[in-house]
């Protein structure tokens, strides 16, 4: 069982956008460039990185969604207290 993993994620406000952005990501957008151009989470400067983090580190949803949903592939929208979250894990270690 993983206790580490590795994510980006952006954050918006509302679920209405997390699924346009999430339309744009199957169109092929780059994950990057939309977390910088949309997530109002500090780490947007940093693509959406949230880099290496430990299973309990996040909020419950967020760190539920982090530790089974599947590797490299945008999953959500994720809700929690901070708004609704797109979350692409890199790797659980």
């Amino acid at each position: 069982m993983a206790n580490t993993a590795s994510a980006l994620h952006i954050l918006v406000d509302t679920e209405q956008q997390a699924y346009d952005i999430l339309d744009k990501l199957a169109q092929g957008a780059d994950f990057q460039e939309l977390a910088r151009k949309h997530s109002t989470c500090p780490s947007k400067r940093a693509g959406g990185s949230l880099g290496e983090f430990r299973k309990g580190d996040m909020v419950p949803a967020f760190d539920k969604a982090v530790f089974s949903c599947e590797l490299l592939k945008p999953y959500g929208p994720v809700k929690t207290q901070f708004g609704y979250h797109i979350i692409k894990v890199l790797y659980r270690n």
